[in-house]
């Protein structure tokens, strides 16, 4: 991160990014760490600040160690929180002032803007982060909220709501429109734009928030957001949402492939994996399974390219061992705790599994996904395995998809491979 040159001359403005992340929840148990696209939640906010123009440090504010480890690792530095703002009823606002304070007095330094980025909203956007900062740093405005276009009719039941003037007049006649006339239905076109609060991102003037104590006061400019990345997770139906968004949303970020430089090794489940998940017997009892060409091409130049590889798979098959002589692998084979052998695995190789891209397709490998800092499923693998990597292939297991992962990893060099 840089300071952002201000465009009078005068010196770079200070935009400090919280991101407020407590380790209680009910709806959804560890949610701040729950991953989605293969990356927990915190880190994902913490990645878009990061990559934010205007954005000059990012701190992550939690009362819970796990959630500040997974914080520190993803590049955020922490605040931590004190019991009296970790409660169920604290408020955003009271973790961005104490962080805030904590980190000017720990830098000696003035912030001069502040952002509340909620890594609830999984998709929040560093073009978005970047606008509502610019909005409040420029002097434009004083707060700023991301928005999106939001076109539905809101009703209330006049029966159960209370203490509002609409509902007063509307007890006991059922439901009744808030932001329409129940008796009138003019078209989209017809109808003011109303825009949608998204919860992701706000920017608050440092002076003006320590002043009022909330995130919107004076001037307050709205940034509108991409409707497609509005989510904000509060129960498992939200987190399951967003898990299977993720293989769409997250290939149009930067960064969301791997590349070469990323990791120092592969490896890669069998069944359903390098092969259509099928498997032929013949009337002696014998196996016999169908693999892709293009894998084996792929396999051999990222094992000629240095990368560190191995099969791994429950199967006790001779043509899982076949397979492996073949592509002059080492292989792991009739493993039950796949995991576990992994983790051996890399102690050995002196390999950190964060620096591990698995390739899988079941459920028995969500373990290894768990472990690993690239966890990747193949086009067609279980719905909580896809919901669950980082990055997803466009091609079945056994059609091609080792060979796809080849070309994130080696790019033009891999260009003139047949498929």
């Amino acid at each position: 991160m840089s300071d952002p040159e201000p465009q009078d001359g005068t010196s770079p403005r200070r935009v400090l990014a919280v991101i407020p992340a407590r380790g209680g929840s009910k709806g959804v148990p560890a949610k701040n760490l729950a991953p989605v696209g293969g990356v927990p939640l915190v880190a994902r906010a913490v990645r878009e600040c990061l990559a934010a123009a205007h954005v000059t440090d990012v701190v992550v504010s939690t009362d819970d160690p796990a959630i500040a480890a997974a914080a520190r690792a993803a590049g955020a530095d922490v605040a931590l929180r004190p019991a009296a703002i970790a409660g169920d009823t604290a408020t955003s606002e009271a973790a961005v002032l104490h962080a805030l304070d904590a980190h000017e007095e720990l830098h000696g330094t003035t912030v001069d803007v502040v952002l509340l980025v909620q890594c609830t909203s999984p998709f929040v956007a560093r073009e978005d982060v970047d606008r509502v900062a610019a909005a409040v740093a420029s002097g434009a405005a004083d707060t700023a909220v991301t928005v999106a276009p939001f076109h539905g009719f809101v009703w209330r039941d006049g029966d159960e709501a209370a203490g509002d003037g609409y509902a007063n007049e509307a007890a006991g006649e059922g439901g009744y429109g808030v932001n329409h006339d129940k008796s009138v239905r003019p078209r989209r076109q017809d109808r003011p734009q109303d825009l949608l609060e998204t919860g992701a991102a706000y920017a608050m003037d440092v002076a003006g928030f320590r002043t009022h104590g909330h995130r919107f006061f004076g001037r307050t400019e709205l940034v509108r957001t991409d409707p497609a990345r509005v989510l904000e997770i509060d129960d498992p139906h939200d987190l399951a949402r967003a898990r299977a968004l993720a293989p769409l949303l997250d290939t149009e970020r930067p960064g969301a492939l791997p590349t070469h430089d990323d990791i120092d090794a592969v490896v890669l489940d069998f069944d359903g994996t390098q092969t259509d998940d099928r498997v032929l017997i013949d009337s002696d009892g014998r196996e016999f399974v169908s693999v892709h060409r293009g894998d084996g091409l792929g396999i051999a130049a990222l094992r000629d390219s240095g990368l560190k590889m191995l099969i791994l798979s429950t199967e006790r098959n001779p043509v899982v061992a076949a397979r492996a002589r073949k592509l002059r692998l080492p292989v792991l084979h009739g493993i039950d705790r796949k995991d576990l052998a992994l983790k051996q695995w890399c102690e050995e190789q002196g390999i950190a599994p964060e620096r591990v891209l698995y390739v899988g397709n079941d459920v028995n490998d969500l373990p290894c996904f768990a472990l690993v800092g690239w966890p990747v499923a193949v086009a067609g693998a279980h719905d909580a395995v896809r919901g669950a990597a980082r990055a997803v292939t466009t091609v079945r297991g056994g059609a091609g998809a080792i060979r796809e992962v080849a070309g994130w990893l080696l790019g033009s060099s891999l260009e003139s491979l047949p498929r």
